[in-house]
């Protein structure tokens, strides 16, 4: 999710011994090679789609049997007042990286990042768009996932953060808002055993089987905003509102009813021809990466459902009646 800024820490922190602690009680199995291979990366899932072993992001969200066994980070998430989506500890060896990158799936289109160092030293350096920043250990920090970001460990021992995914909050837009206008310098540490046993939330509904049309315009108006202007531009915009157009006449038509699929399928392809005669492949966005790919990935991509996300959806469903049965 678009930021003002590319890193702001909050105004809140945490008692990083504490949640070290529950780190260290886990079992060795609970943490899997990250799901990009990347060498030095591993994770263990805390919250994902119906609480199973995987890097999965759509479907209702369940906690994994390792968050149920960390009493304070539940404390910690239930503080930030979120409905969480996919949430993992992330562990990044000694002299490992996280590969520069930009995040431009759909889930990143809506979702912002709770980082929360736990296990750190002053040689990991996580950069974005830029700015570089050594989070200490307690911190709460988020960034901008649409500008390029990389982190580097350049300690001789692992790096662990918590990991929190959500589409977010009033507390923590009040609370992202305070620490960019710098109203609210002190930091809050929330004690272990403050909010034992409050609720942790998380999504039920996250990735749309039929985007919306309002949807559809939000994200073309501020994708645009986004690109540096060039003489495609106004053809390719036009072409665009005629898109959410059309998909607005077949929303009232079908909704998201599957039988409306080939007319919505019919109509991103059009307008995929289209784009590609129009030739605006080389406009940017203001991220250094193609309004063309972008729009691909956020809105081509997912304004049908795919069958990833359909299978994903179907096995958290079942591995939520397990739970119930």
């Amino acid at each position: 999710m678009r930021l003002d800024q590319p890193l702001v820490q909050l105004p809140i922190s945490f008692c990083a011994d504490s949640l070290a602690a529950e780190v260290r009680n886990l079992p060795a199995e609970a943490w899997v090679p990250h799901p990009q291979r990347f060498a030095g990366n591993e994770y263990v899932p805390l919250v994902s789609p119906g609480g199973q072993i995987t890097g999965e992001f759509a479907g209702p969200m369940a906690m994994t049997p390792y968050l149920k066994r960390c009493s304070y980070m539940m404390e910690v998430m239930a503080s930030l007042d979120c409905v969480w989506g996919r949430s993992r500890l992330m562990g990044l060896g000694p002299g490992a990286d996280v590969p520069e990158h930009v995040d431009i799936n759909y889930y990143w289109r809506t979702h912002v990042r709770v980082h929360i160092p736990i296990v750190t030293n002053p040689e990991v350096a996580f950069t974005c768009a830029g700015t570089t920043v050594n989070m200490a250990a307690g911190e709460c920090w988020v960034f901008d996932t649409f500008q390029n970001h990389a982190v580097h460990n350049g300690g001789d021992a692992q790096r662990i953060h918590l990991v929190l995914d959500t589409v977010g909050g009033e507390r923590l837009w009040d609370a992202i808002a305070a620490a960019r206008d710098g109203r609210d310098q002190e930091r809050h540490l929330l004690r272990p055993g403050t909010l034992a046993g409050a609720p942790v939330r998380v999504e039920q509904h996250n990735y749309p089987s039929i985007m919306t049309p309002w949807e559809m315009r939000i994200h073309f108006e501020e994708l645009l905003a986004l690109a540096i202007d060039a003489p495609p531009l106004a053809l390719v915009r036009q072409r665009l509102d005629r898109l959410a157009t059309g998909w607005t006449g077949a929303w009232a038509e079908f909704g998201d009813d599957a039988a409306g699929i080939p007319t919505y399928r019919a109509m991103i392809q059009s307008a995929q021809q289209d784009l590609e005669r129009i030739g605006g492949q080389g406009i940017m966005l203001d991220n250094d990466r193609t309004l063309y790919h972008v729009l691909q990935r956020f809105i081509f991509d997912s304004a049908i459902e795919s069958d990833r996300a359909r299978e994903s959806k179907a096995t958290a469903r079942d591995a939520g009646q397990r739970r119930l049965s």
